[in-house]
């Protein structure tokens, strides 16, 4: 058990480190309207974590509690929610969490269906998208990088319950997720879209929190409550959350154990494709320029 731990950690402390470096490089290739892109990300952030400072939690959530409200009072509010869920499926646009809780918010959880069929649809748009958009630079990226043959191998290979568990991974993030198996040949539409199926129940869960809390947000609801129904729905949140955590950290440990599996194959090209999947976010094709720099392992051309 101890061994297992110490190996577990070393292999986090690696993922960091590599995922820490890669990142930079890819920032360094970047040019300077991806560098500002970046920036403005960091300083997107950085001013929604004053904000929060600033107007306290409880003022942001009646706030995004009077957004919901207005979209499920607006006729086609639910089609603005539905669109921009789509479009945050796009890396590395930010979002996508926020407007899966904003179903809960806006519709109870009768906004799962809304949730659901928009992450379906909006995950299989950014599949074929990239796919038919960067099909040439896909092909060059296959045939000169090792892991990537690799992974596309032991996918073949392994089928549909692999990518199913790659989906339901925490790690790489949902978008970043989208354009990682647009990246791998071997997977096709109709196994990406039941992988994607197999997340609703954490969508489900996501939306559920999600309609808790906004009876939370709202003052004039939160001071007609009586204790008996906000322990209720403290607990409900709590235990939602948990169950959220801990079926991340259940599905995240499945995925490190098939990772140790492919490292102790014997198979070099089972080695090569456990590299790969830890380098997945940081590694897919899709996510950043190509350049013989940014090749772990090369294929050189006769």
């Amino acid at each position: 058990m101890a061994a297992s731990s110490k190996h577990d950690y070393k292999q986090n402390a690696r993922w960091l480190h590599n995922q820490s470096v890669q990142a930079f490089r890819r920032y360094q290739k970047l040019n300077i309207v991806g560098k500002l892109f970046v920036w403005f990300l960091i300083l997107f952030h950085v001013a929604l974590a004053y904000l929060l400072f600033i107007f306290g939690p409880s003022n942001i959530a009646q706030k995004l509690y009077d957004l919901a409200q207005e979209l499920r009072n607006y006729r086609f509010g639910w089609l603005i929610l539905g669109t921009f869920m789509v479009i945050t499926s796009y890396p590395p646009l930010v979002g996508y969490s926020t407007s899966v809780s904003l179903c809960g918010f806006a519709y109870g959880i009768k906004g799962f269906l809304l949730a659901g069929s928009s992450a379906i649809l909006g995950s299989a748009i950014v599949f074929i998208t990239l796919r038919l958009m960067f099909k040439q630079k896909l092909q060059s990226w296959t045939r000169q990088n090792v892991k990537w043959q690799a992974l596309e191998t032991v996918i073949r290979a392994k089928g549909l319950p692999l990518i199913i568990l790659i989906r339901l991974s925490p790690f790489p993030p949902w978008v970043y997720s989208n354009a990682m198996f647009a990246s791998i040949e071997a997977v096709a539409l109709w196994q990406f879209v039941i992988a994607t199926l197999c997340t609703l129940p954490k969508l489900l869960l996501t939306v559920f929190i999600g309609s808790r809390i906004a009876q939370f947000s709202d003052g004039e609801t939160r001071g007609q409550m009586d204790p008996t129904t906000k322990i209720i729905n403290i607990v409900s949140i709590v235990l939602g959350i948990s169950i959220g955590l801990g079926t991340g950290w259940l599905v995240y440990r499945l995925m490190q154990a098939q990772i140790r599996k492919l490292h102790e194959s014997s198979d070099e090209s089972d080695e090569l494709a456990a590299d790969a999947l830890e380098e997945a976010e940081e590694g897919a094709p899709l996510l950043r320029n190509i350049s013989p720099d940014s090749v772990d392992v090369v294929i050189h051309r006769s």
